[in-house]
């Protein structure tokens, strides 16, 4: 498990003996989770990080009209559920679920409030890559909002497909359609149907979860 997880930037700089020492300091678990089922719910109070260890989860929020929207796809060795870490919050605004069988480490969120009696290095280590992660969250988002006020959908794939390319000409979905449309919010139908028009303009050639970029300069022009 250590081995799965030290590539983690939560554990970055810190070695195999030492992510040992604060696994077993912070008392974590590991929990496995079948397909489709709820990690935590909207309703629980936060009590851990997590780390995925093995599958994937996403990241979800159901409108009021009960259509699911996914915030975002977790995949292995990511973490979640880490800004309710140090929120003063009774529950959680959104809730998880696993796509596949999954393994999740649990890291009680006690942990990361104040370092332990023995006030190692390693612990103090962990809350400062905390610091780095929240940073990185924050940027996140707000490149989320920023594609979700995109305007039209076809300007919300471009931007999509340009931040995710780096300059290179393919682009993998980590998502499947029915997963894509919920993150841009808008209807499956209406993806497809936009996909397929943008491929017929020449801008992209899509094979399953395979995005050729065509012409780059045409996608720039729309955002």
């Amino acid at each position: 498990m250590i081995e799965k997880i030290k590539d983690n930037v939560l554990f970055k700089g810190l070695s195999l003996e030492e992510i040992q020492i604060c696994l077993d300091c912070s008392k974590a678990r590991i929990k496995e989770y079948e397909k489709n089922q709820i990690i935590f719910s909207q309703m629980d109070p936060p009590k851990a990080l997590y780390v995925l260890l093995k599958g994937s989860v996403a990241v979800c929020k159901d409108s009021p009209d009960g259509r699911r929207y996914i915030v975002t796809h977790i995949e292995e060795k990511d973490i979640f559920g880490e800004v309710y870490v140090f929120l003063e919050k009774a529950d959680y605004n959104y809730y998880v679920i696993s796509n596949t069988k999954s393994s999740v480490l649990e890291i009680p969120k006690e942990y990361f409030f104040s370092t332990c009696d023995k006030t190692c290095t390693a612990h103090s280590h962990i809350i400062q890559n905390m610091l780095g992660i929240l940073a990185q969250k924050a940027y996140f988002l707000n490149n989320k909002v920023q594609l979700l006020t995109s305007g039209s959908l076809r300007q919300k794939i471009a931007k999509y497909l340009l931040e995710k390319c780096s300059n290179k000409k393919y682009v993998k979905l980590s998502m499947n359609r029915e997963q894509f449309s919920a993150y841009l919010n808008v209807t499956r139908p209406s993806l497809s149907r936009e996909l397929i028009n943008m491929q017929e303009d020449g801008l992209i050639e899509v094979d399953r979860d395979m995005v050729k970029i065509l012409d780059f300069n045409g996608l720039n022009d729309i955002i």
